[in-house]
Order: C-alpha cells, then sequence, then structure tokens
C-alpha cells in the first residue's frame, strides 16, 4: 500500500472519529485536537498496531484522551450527548425550537444516567451508525456479547423513559 492511500484511510477513520467525539459533546475545536493527537499517537506507534484493528485503536485511543481532557478540565463534570434533533420538526418555528431543546434537553440528561459502556454502545450504534461487528471490534468483544450489551442499554433507556415520562 502506498503512502496517500494509507493516508486517505487515516484520514477517513479520523473524520469518523471525530464525528463520534462530538456526539459524545466535544465541542470542534476539541474534537479535531483530539483527533489531531490521535494521528501523532498513531503515526508514533505504528509499528506496535494491529494492522487488522486500526479502527478500533483510533476510537480506543480517542476515547480515552477524550475522558482524560475532561477529568483535566473538571473532575465532576458530565458529559452531554449531542444529537441532531432537527430532523423531527419538518417546519422551524420558535415553538417547535422550544420543543425541540426540552426534547434534547431530557435525552440528553436520561442517557447521561446511563452506565458510560450502555451510553457508549447506544451512540455508536444509533449516532454514528456502525454495524454489530464493527463495535466487536472496536472493543475486541465478540458480537454476542455487543448484542447483550446494545439490549440491556436500550432497554434499560426505554425504562428510564417511561419512568420520566409516567411521572409527569
Amino acid at each position: 500500500m502506498n503512502d496517500s492511500t494509507i493516508e486517505k484511510k487515516l484520514y477517513n477513520q479520523l473524520k469518523i472519529v471525530q464525528s463520534y467525539l462530538l456526539k459524545m459533546g466535544a465541542t470542534k475545536e476539541e474534537a479535531e485536537d483530539i483527533a489531531q493527537d490521535t494521528a501523532y499517537k498513531f503515526l508514533l506507534y505504528i509499528d506496535s498496531v494491529d494492522i487488522r484493528n486500526v479502527e478500533g485503536w483510533l476510537f480506543r485511543v480517542a476515547t480515552n484522551q477524550y475522558y482524560d481532557f475532561y477529568r483535566k478540565k473538571a473532575r465532576h463534570k458530565t458529559i452531554l450527548l449531542k444529537f441532531d434533533y432537527t430532523q423531527l420538526f419538518e417546519e422551524f418555528t420558535p415553538e417547535l425550537a422550544a420543543v425541540q431543546h426540552e426534547i434534547k434537553q431530557e435525552l440528553d440528561d436520561l442517557l447521561n444516567e446511563l452506565k458510560p459502556k450502555y451510553r457508549e454502545f447506544l451512540i455508536l450504534k444509533y449516532s454514528t451508525g456502525l454495524k454489530m461487528s464493527e463495535i466487536a471490534s472496536l472493543y475486541n468483544m465478540s458480537e454476542g456479547s455487543v448484542k447483550t450489551i446494545l439490549h440491556r442499554a436500550r432497554n434499560l433507556f426505554i425504562k428510564e423513559y417511561r419512568r420520566l415520562n409516567d411521572g409527569e
């Protein structure tokens, strides 16, 4: 494989990682910085990276850097998830904007109550759109384990969502 092919593949993979970081709650600048640091570490440790699981390595390094960044920034700050809810509404009005903000805040709060692993798996599956096999390779797990974790995460999310809405 020539250098330009490797460069293009790394660039494309880092764009996906950057998108994932944005959905986890990083700002655009933070996501770019973390992606750049991840690329640097990849190039630095390229000889020790398992070539069969480069995507998983990049995601793991970026996720760890993201958590380290927030631990340093504020020890007890919760990580907000960012979803694009504008697609839920066909017409943008101030009333819809208020409803949209309320729904987003409710779902962010609900997702932040979940275990970090459940939150990560839900984001990877439903926001980033990764397949079960891709998530399994990222975490070096079997597809069955990923399915189990996603099933538990979905059920807990639905249970908490219903509890929240039945209580109002």
